[in-house]
């Protein structure tokens, strides 16, 4: 497919993307505050409790009730879509940015995986990470909410390490992201929204609805609700590669994963006390404590650097980077999969490689992640040579 239109198309798909995950996850962030904040204390008969709210000029009165009124209005908003709009067009983005190019962002650079063999890998984790959880949610272990969130915690660990052997950092993250994703479209499809439909039909019916089904419906909604904020980091982490780039890489996600569902559980409780306050400080704690992790090998490779002998001339870098790079970050790309440099990261004149040395150290030396795919074959020799020229203070003579 043509570059331009690949590019496009990845911008459409990507906006689609983002919308409907905001519309997603803020229904499941306000429906799970709705649910904490509930004034159950002598609800009107037949209700487990109400909610006053004031926002843009009007108030609100909320109820819900034990299982169903009566009788059903005639209007019933349901919340579906959103759910289904992001996981189709993240999706459709996962078949446009990694499986249409499988060698470019998917497959690990000297990695001797076939492009149908990684793609399979990444279809198959879908699969089998949906069947596994909803398997683990309807074994015993279901019935211990903390005991099977531990186990799921260390299954997608699991994942993330498997993820990081066989594809490249930022393919393995995003693939954790979709698996995530998956389950928690899966318990929509499939729990709580069929949930939803046998509580509507017996009310219907006139008879008296199983309150098992909406409970695990309820049970599926909390998880998906724990899920949010690793996944929104995760949409994002093609930014940073001190994460995804780093050989810890999975570590660095588990890590990240463990702070947001710390951040996600203070903010799920905190109407009913502050006894989690000390969750923000910690995970504050612990985001300096994985910057300091992550750039103790960027601190100790410059210093080895300097000992070594210094490069001779810059024309020997401006080589490499014509070379190995320049063929995606130019003005002109001369690589038929972009139609305009990536991020607008050039490398056309001395003064923008100059420039764009802390650049080159974090993703072409200190983190090995470009060339992507290492389509243009940069050697360690070539990594070395750029590393020496920017420890020796990056300059043109």
């Amino acid at each position: 497919m043509d570059a331009h239109l690949t590019e496009w198309l990845n911008l459409s798909i990507r906006w689609i993307h983002m919308i409907a995950g905001v519309a997603w996850i803020g229904a499941s962030f306000y429906f799970v505050w709705l649910e904490n904040n509930l004034d159950r204390r002598n609800p009107r008969d037949g209700l487990s409790g109400d909610l006053w709210a004031i926002h843009g000029g009007g108030i609100y009165h909320l109820e819900k009730y034990k299982l169903a009124p009566p009788k059903m209005p005639e209007t019933l908003h349901w919340f579906k879509w959103e759910a289904y709009s992001t996981w189709l067009s993240g999706f459709a983005l996962l078949l446009v940015v990694y499986y249409l190019n499988p060698q470019l962002y998917l497959i690990a650079p000297g990695s001797e995986l076939s492009p149908a063999a990684a793609v399979g890998i990444g279809l198959g984790s879908l699969v089998v990470g949906w069947l596994v959880y909803d398997l683990l949610c309807d074994s015993p272990l279901g019935k211990r909410p903390a005991l099977l969130g531990a186990v799921l915690f260390l299954l997608i660990v699991a994942a993330a390490w498997g993820f990081s052997r066989v594809f490249s950092g930022r393919a393995a993250y995003i693939h954790v992201g979709a698996l995530i994703g998956t389950i928690m479209v899966g318990n929509v499809f499939r729990i709580i929204m069929p949930a939803q439909r046998a509580l509507v039909r017996a009310i219907e019916e006139n008879r008296v609805p199983d309150p098992a089904l909406p409970a695990k419906g309820l049970l599926r909604s909390r998880h998906n609700n724990y899920f949010t904020l690793p996944v929104l980091f995760i949409m994002i982490s093609n930014h940073f590669p001190s994460s995804y780039g780093s050989p810890h890489n999975w570590l660095i996600l588990a890590a990240l994963a463990v702070i947001a569902v710390l951040v996600r559980h203070y903010f799920n409780t905190r109407h009913h006390s502050q006894k989690f306050a000390w969750v923000l400080p910690l995970a504050a704690l612990g985001m300096v404590s994985l910057a300091f992790v992550t750039g103790a090998d960027k601190a100790a490779a410059p210093a080895a650097r300097a000992q070594a002998p210094a490069v001779s001339e810059f024309a020997q870098v401006q080589t490499v980077i014509h070379e190995r790079c320049s063929v995606c970050h130019s003005a002109t790309p001369t690589s038929p999969l972009f139609a305009s440099a990536p991020a607008g990261v050039m490398f056309d004149t001395p003064q923008q490689i100059q420039q764009l040395a802390p650049k080159i150290q974090a993703q072409a030396v200190t983190n090995p992640i470009m060339p992507l795919g290492n389509i243009t074959q940069m050697t360690q020799q070539e990594r070395d040579l750029l590393g020496h020229w920017i420890a020796g203070g990056a300059k043109l003579d």
